[in-house]
Parts: structure tokens; C-alpha cells; sequence
């Protein structure tokens, strides 16, 4: 694989990184922008977003004979940010599809700039988007009713009657409550309290509280990333006996290091890539996982243990395998739109996360085949079988 060249461009605080040994761009090139949280209170997540992009971008770094070049951007934590960074993206430095990464609300923000400049948007968090108001953009993260629902499941099996809410005051925390209230009724499970928080708050004592209080024999927390740990340490501070579980945007390692033993047993739902190594041989996404692993060492030096990176390894799988089957020439309106009827029309692309069929008219393009179970264990993430 040809080696990397990076440039840092300081008056933008933005990396560029162009597949190949120079970065002189080529009219022809395939332009892939991307945002990302590299500083602020998401940059947990955001900086695991990025390299997982490096990653797909060493292992995939020209289609159709065409080169592909990658310009990114930090929004340093910041909704506002990345849909100014969407804009810089698209009318500046002329790419063909924009890769969300950060929070949801940052998503969103990015989906919007994609709609007015009918660029493609591949988002990596899962984002209230109607597809009929927006057709540029689809997700690949699971949808959070499907991972949910696979907590709510294992609540049941676990004899939970009632769970309090604890997440995110934002989109996110939104997205978590309304699937918990959805789906909870249907496993005969009483949902009590909504409370909420910011990512940067210091202290959730007083939800907590206001939790216990309720005596709910199980918690759901909304969080994610580092962020997402203090509702677990607050439990465990004040003394909570029950259960806590969570989703899948609190798998990874720097929320491992924070919550501490305050995330011992805690369940949660993810994507299969966490425990590749416990699954099956013949499971349908462990071959192309240990590919992203190997694709994450050479560029990071150091193995991957997260969620995060593998969904932007995804979305670069995704936009190539879509750009294998776009016409026209890159930096065109009319291979914009052909590119994005190609990745929505994608047919079982089997990815770390998942197998990926996305149809017109659908957000998401995964199935059950893209979630798992798990259990925290002295540190660890272990399948719950």
C-alpha cells in the first residue's frame, strides 16, 4: 500500500490526507470531506472517528483507477462548527461526499449542507433524518431502535419490571429515550424519570437522586464516549444496587479507563467487531474485521478495541464500493447524484458492524445481523452468548 502523505493546514486547524506520496490534487481524484470532533468534549469518540478514516484510507485508497483524496476537519466538539466545516467542505475544497463523524447533533448539522449542495452524506451516528425531506444522506450506525430493543430484551431476560433514564440533554439522549419509551411497554417494562444532562457537566447527583428515589430495579443511561460515564460513577457513588445497562455509542476504551469499577457488569448492546475474537470463524463480518484491525495498526501503530473507528471504517467501505458504481467524473453535480443513487441502492456489503443493504426512501441499512450483546468484565467487553 503506497504510504501517506499528511499536511497539516494551521489556519483552518484541518488535516488533509491524500492517498499517494504527494498532495497535489488531481482534478479526477475522488474528494472525500470529512468532519470530526478532534478537540472538545466529544473528542474521545471523534479522534477514534478519524483514524478509523486513515485506516479505510490505507486500505482503500483508489477506485476505478482514480486516486482518493481525503480533506478533514476539526469542529472541536461544536454542531455550529461542523455544518460551517460541511459548507468549507463543499464549496472550497469541492468534494464529492461528506463523512459525518462526531455527535448526532453535529450529524445533522452536516446533513443539512448536503441537502442545500446535493452532496452525498454518509453519517456515521445515527441521526433523526427523514429521508423523504433529506435523500442525500444515510447512516451507518445502527439504528438506535434496533439496539435498544436488544437491551430491552435482555431486561427482560433479566426479570426487570421498571428502569429510570438517565442521557444526554441533546439529539442523542433524545434518540435513546424515545426508543426506550417505544419499545419498553412490549417487554413489560415500566420506563421512570427522564433525566438529562450536558456533556460537559461536571456532576449528575442530582438526577441520580431524583432516579433513586423512584427505586426503578434497573437504569438506561443515554449517554456516550467519555462523557457517558458519569451517570455510572454517580450510581455507584450514591449507593445504587440495580443493574445499569447502555448502547452502543459507550464502547470504547477511554469510557473503559473513566468509569472504572463503576462499569463492572454493566450490559450494553454493540456492534460484533468488539468481540470479533469470541465469535465464530464462519460469522459473516469477522473476516473483513481482522482486515480493519490490521488496516488500524499499520496507521495508528496500536490495535483497535473501540466501535467508534470501525464505523468510519465502514462508511469508507461504503463510499467505495459506491464509487466503484458511479458514472461520470468526480467533482460534477451529476456524479454527486450518481453517487449517492449508488450508495443507496447498496446490496450486502459486509462490513465490521454489519452487512449493509440501504434501499431509497431508507436511513439505515442494516439488520440484526449488526448487534450483539455484552458484558463489561475487569475491564473488558465480553459476548454475552
Amino acid at each position: 500500500m503506497k504510504s501517506l502523505a499528511r499536511a497539516l493546514v494551521r489556519g483552518s486547524l484541518s488535516v488533509a490526507v491524500v492517498a499517494g506520496v504527494t498532495t497535489t490534487a488531481v482534478a479526477a481524484n475522488l474528494k472525500v470531506g470529512v468532519n470530526a470532533a478532534l478537540s472538545g468534549p466529544t473528542s474521545s469518540h471523534g479522534m477514534l472517528y478519524a483514524k478509523g478514516v486513515e485506516a479505510g484510507l490505507a486500505y482503500i485508497s483508489e477506485v476505478n483507477g482514480r486516486k482518493i483524496e481525503m480533506i478533514m476537519l476539526d469542529d472541536a466538539s461544536d454542531p455550529t462548527t461542523a455544518g460551517r466545516n460541511a459548507r468549507k467542505l463543499v464549496e472550497e475544497h469541492n468534494v464529492d461526499v461528506l463523512l459525518a463523524t462526531g455527535g448526532v447533533p453535529a450529524a445533522i448539522a452536516m446533513a443539512q449542507v448536503g441537502r442545500e449542495a446535493k452532496v452525498p452524506v454518509v453519517s456515521l451516528p445515527p441521526a433523526p433524518i427523514a429521508p423523504k425531506d433529506n435523500p442525500w444522506v444515510v447512516a451507518i450506525a445502527q439504528p438506535t431502535q434496533l439496539m435498544v430493543d436488544a437491551v430491552l430484551e435482555r431486561m427482560k431476560q433479566d426479570g426487570i419490571k421498571s428502569v429510570g433514564y438517565i442521557g444526554f440533554s441533546d439529539a442523542w439522549g433524545d434518540l435513546v429515550y424515545d426508543a426506550l419509551i417505544k419499545g419498553a411497554p412490549a417487554f413489560g417494562i415500566k420506563v421512570l424519570g427522564n433525566e438529562r444532562y450536558a456533556r460537559a457537566d461536571p456532576s449528575v447527583a442530582g438526577q441520580v437522586l431524583k432516579l433513586m428515589s423512584m427505586r426503578p430495579d434497573a437504569v438506561m443511561t443515554g449517554g456516550a464516549g467519555t462523557p457517558g460515564a458519569l451517570p455510572f460513577l454517580t450510581l455507584k457513588e450514591r449507593g445504587f444496587k440495580g443493574p445499569v445497562y447502555g448502547q452502543h455509542a459507550l464502547i470504547n476504551p477511554d469510557f473503559v479507563r473513566v468509569v472504572g469499577a463503576a462499569g463492572e457488569g454493566s450490559i450494553m448492546s454493540t456492534g460484533p467487531v468488539i468481540v470479533a475474537e469470541q465469535l465464530p470463524d464462519d460469522y459473516i463480518t469477522k473476516g473483513i474485521t481482522l482486515a480493519f484491525r490490521d488496516a488500524y495498526k499499520k496507521t495508528t501503530g496500536t490495535p483497535s478495541y473501540d466501535a467508534y473507528s470501525a464505523y468510519s471504517f465502514d462508511g469508507w467501505l461504503l463510499i467505495a464500493d459506491a464509487a466503484a458504481r458511479a458514472k461520470g467524473e468526480p467533482g460534477t453535480a451529476q456524479y454527486r447524484e450518481s453517487l449517492r443513487d449508488a450508495i443507496t441502492t447498496t446490496e450486502e456489503l459486509v462490513g465490521t458492524h454489519g452487512v449493509y443493504t440501504f434501499k431509497p426512501g431508507n436511513l439505515y441499512g442494516v439488520d440484526k445481523r449488526a448487534r450483539v450483546m455484552v458484558k463489561l468484565e475487569k475491564g473488558q467487553w465480553k459476548l454475552i452468548k
